[in-house]
């Protein structure tokens, strides 16, 4: 029987519609038009496709089809200036007088530099990235790869305010001056706050941040809330990744690398013309490396790669008005596992009966040194983080009048099938968390871009997005040890958990399944109202719905009819099953003055409103007093935001770009994650912060002498803080902590952390890279030799939901290096990462049980190897 679409969903869809429909009228709209055409070659005389050609002063553009044929259309009076530019070429202009009566023919030089200006699609346009009233971060393929940035989580060394936090690919934290993801373990139910882009494609589960990266050509960061730009809500910023088009000229490219700990990569490119109009790529890419983690009891190694990763696209170009890209790919990971090492105990305000060494002393364990940077670990149960994940997705751009109409339809999946041992020792307490998971999503964009009057351009577009995240028998399960870690004291009742069998092998097996839905419309336009001054205004309406199905069942430990020890039994895990469904709708928007004197100078200024929708709990819920479930948490109210920032781009001289930005981001209810000492909530569940404040300052700038030296470097303050947070959880430290309630010692769970610093927030951030080069030849290859490296330093932050005084991490700093030599169709170079050895964490957490341990996810020690790559 067919599904009726229910009459709210009508509703949104009607006024989506509604809002969009004025918007596209105006992209049809005709002005007196005058045309330029030309073709782009480079310096052999081969056509180029792909190129930006963009006329100075206004965002009217064109892109070269697979002949490297342009024509583009403006209705700005003769003479114009052609801005061109393509990613691996020299950036030019060229001044066109008069209407010619031969097509242009303009000359690409290659470009090798790191630093030069590039073009953008930020704004869902080509437009230089100085022109943008948006602070950004651009990152070439090329750059990547040279610099060993095989998937996101290496760029938080390249871009300063990026931070990128995973004790796996599950539990991944990405976040954009601190702000966008809760910080620790993952809790499906809540929506992340940076949007993550491929190829215009929404990705909604951070796990696609551990994918390697297959033929990028670029990266861009932006900062801040973009919700009247992107899809998917963005209010802390967003990454948008595009990779390399199909060629109709035929290419293809090969890599290997090789370096110590056995790393092996071998990446591969083919493309060219398979049909007329119709151009096809294959790209794939494998690492492989041992772990850098031992454990002598299993004698295994942990912490390695096993990657492979497969894209395929066909590009259906029929005309300079139309282009059709059809995408599939697939990335499949069977890496060694990602343990937590030991990383201390501390003593918590518990009784001395419940302290942790108390504990493992009467089960007659030993206490082993702990020495998180010897790298071992002594875990008894395999660690397995296996994940596969990839999708299909069709492009559409079709020129009408002067803009583009584009169409992004896709579907993706996620499987995650892991195995942790969450007591992260050889005990047999906490002994397996499987959290197995299967997630699909459907995404719908449809936009519209370009000028609507010579002076005003903009963008206008709706989005649509399903998800459908199962949660499938996942599994929690204690041991033989785990009647001591919950064992209160030795008499009474509680004596009782000593029985043997009681809770080994106890478990719960839950299945949950959330359904949302999002709708969005949105708009935003740039208006040249007065010479040089910009104002550029925005809007946008979200609709969010969330259906929640949860239930979790026992299993195993002791048969018995005993009341009593079934009381015991239940006091750790418990059945718990509900249901909920939620949704909010929010209107939000920005504006922006921006002032472009001269194209060395570009001053803006930006209010915008964002917001996060609603969240749901599905992790398990704390209990009441009587033992149920605390329903009253199962729902997480919406994260509204308040975003202020002041920013300057400038080119102060030849070769030199200096870009400061100012901000302010003010964020009611903010959505945390909370770690219980339950265990029927290791996971932790979410809750709302009541107000939170992030502010800072940035300072990035780049210089480029010639061919010979380039300089970037980049700074940046940030100050995170609770400004009110009232019912935030105990630190690991004070578990156990009593307080006189009316004249009776009663233990209690939270605090008022009012004032306290956000955790993943270093206050310093600061990163630079060089790069020297000179002309030279080998194996009768013409090319450059050069030598160039990069410094990241973090200082201290916190690494728990709470400020705790043991879940601190100290500040690093990290240096890499590369030599070597490239060529057009010839690269060879050795690199070396975390050059220093510097031994460092990116994550602390407590046990679960919050009984006094803790362990930490430890940064890669040096790294280093070979890379050789051909063109063909």
């Amino acid at each position: 029987m067919t599904k009726q679409i229910p009459q709210q969903h009508w509703r949104v869809i009607y006024k989506v519609l509604l809002f969009t429909l004025p918007f596209l009228q105006l992209g049809n709209t005709v002005y007196a038009q005058k045309t330029a055409k030309g073709i782009i070659k480079d310096i052999n005389g081969v056509p180029v496709p792909a190129v930006t050609i963009v006329v100075k002063g206004t965002t009217t553009h064109a892109i070269t089809d697979a002949n490297g044929e342009f024509s583009i259309v403006t209705k700005k009076e003769f003479p114009i200036v052609l801005r061109v530019s393509l990613v691996g070429f020299r950036s030019q202009e060229k001044t066109v007088s008069q209407i010619l009566s031969k097509p242009l023919e303009i000359v690409l030089e290659a470009d090798d530099q790191l630093l030069s200006e590039v073009s953008v699609t930020a704004r869902r346009r080509n437009e230089a990235v100085q022109e943008v009233p948006i602070p950004i971060t651009v990152i070439g393929g090329q750059v990547a790869e040279n610099t060993g940035a095989f998937n996101v989580n290496r760029l938080k060394e390249l871009v300063p305010s990026v931070q990128l936090y995973a004790s796996n690919a599950r539990n991944t934290t990405l976040n954009i001056r601190g702000l966008g993801s809760t910080f620790g373990l993952t809790n499906d139910g809540i929506d992340p706050g940076v949007g993550f882009y491929v190829d215009g494609v929404y990705h909604a589960r951070p796990a696609a941040t551990s994918t390697d990266f297959l033929d990028i050509e670029q990266i861009e960061v932006l900062r801040g809330p973009q919700g009247t730009l992107f899809g998917k809500n963005t209010t802390a910023g967003a990454f948008n990744i595009t990779t390399r088009k199909p060629s109709f000229v035929p290419s293809a490219k090969a890599e290997l690398s090789y370096g110590n700990y056995n790393y092996i990569q071998a990446k591969a490119m083919v493309t060219g013309t398979i049909a007329k109009d119709v151009a096809a790529k294959i790209s794939l890419s494998g690492t492989q490396r041992d772990g850098t983690i031992w454990n002598p009891l299993e004698e295994r190694k942990y912490n390695g790669l096993n990657n492979v990763g497969l894209k395929g696209q066909l590009y259906y170009v029929p005309s300079d008005k139309l282009e059709v890209l059809l995408s599939g790919d697939v990335s499949i990971q069977h890496p060694a596992g990602y343990p937590l090492v030991v990383a201390g105990v501390t003593p918590t305000e518990r009784s001395a009966y419940r302290q942790y060494d108390k504990i493992i002393s009467d089960l007659g364990y030993e206490s082993r040194p702990i020495n998180p940077f010897s790298r071992e670990i002594y875990t008894n149960t395999p660690w397995r983080h296996n994940q596969s994940i990839g999708g299909i997705s069709l492009n559409i751009d079709r020129k009408i009048g002067n803009g583009t109409l584009t169409s992004t339809t896709a579907w993706r999946f996620w499987n995650w099938d892991p195995t942790n041992d969450r007591d992260f020792t050889e005990v047999s307490a906490l002994t397996k968390s499987q959290g197995n998971t299967r997630h699909d999503q459907y995404s719908q964009e449809i936009r519209y871009a370009g000028n609507i009057a010579e002076k005003v351009s903009g963008v206008v577009g709706v989005f649509l997005l399903g998800q459908n995240l199962k949660g499938l028998d996942q599994t929690e399960e204690v041991g033989k040890d785990q009647w001591r870690f919950v064992q209160t004291s030795n008499s009474g009742d509680q004596a009782l958990y000593s029985t043997p069998g009681l809770l080994d092998g106890y478990g719960i097996k839950t299945n949950s399944t959330i359904k949302s839905l999002s709708a969005a419309a949105f708009a935003q336009a740039d208006w040249e109202f007065i010479d040089h001054l910009h104002v550029l205004p925005g809007i946008r309406f979200t609709y969010d719905q969330k259906d929640v199905d949860y239930d979790r069942k026992t299993y195993g430990g002791l048969q018995t009819t005993d009341p009593t020890l079934l009381k015991l039994k239940a006091d750790v895990y418990k059945n718990q099953a509900f249901n909920t469904k939620t949704d909010n709708n929010n209107l939000s928007g920005n504006i922006t003055l921006s002032y472009r004197p001269t194209d060395k100078l570009n001053v803006f200024g930006t209010f915008s409103t964002a917001y996060k929708p609603v969240g749901v709990n599905v992790g398990g819920l704390p209990t009441t007093s009587t033992g149920e479930a605390d329903l009253s948490v199962a729902v997480v109210k919406p994260e509204y935001v308040q975003h202020y920032e002041l920013g300057v781009k400038s080119k102060p001289f030849k070769g030199a770009l200096l870009n400061i930005a100012a901000f302010r981001s003010d964020i009611k209810d903010y959505q945390t994650n909370v770690q219980s000492p339950q265990l029927g909530v290791n996971r932790g569940y979410l809750a709302n912060a009541e107000k939170v404040r992030v502010q800072g300052i940035e300072v990035d700038g780049s210089y480029q002498l010639e061919k010979y030296l380039t300089l970037n470097a980049a700074v940046s303050y940030l100050d995170g803080k609770y400004v009110k947070f009232t019912n935030a959880p105990l630190p690991l430290e004070e578990t156990g902590y009593t307080e006189l309630i009316n004249g009776v010692s009663t233990q209690v769970a939270f605090k008022d952390a009012s004032g306290g610093r956000l955790p993943g927030i270093s206050k310093w951030n600061v990163a630079g890279g060089f790069e020297l080069s000179t002309l030279g030849r080998l194996i009768e290859k013409d090319g450059r030799f050069f030598f160039g490296g990069d410094v990241s330093y973090r200082s201290e932050y916190s690494s728990n939901p709470t400020p705790s005084k043991v879940l601190l991490i100290d500040g690093y700093s990290l240096l890499n290096l590369r030599l070597g030599f490239r060529s057009e169709k010839f690269s060879l170079f050795v690199w070396g990462r975390n050059i220093t050895d510097t031994n460092y964490f990116e994550q602390l957490q407590a046990a679960a049980g919050n009984a006094g341990l803790y362990a930490g996810v430890l940064g890669d020690p040096r790294t280093y190897g070979a890379t050789v790559r051909f063109a063909f």
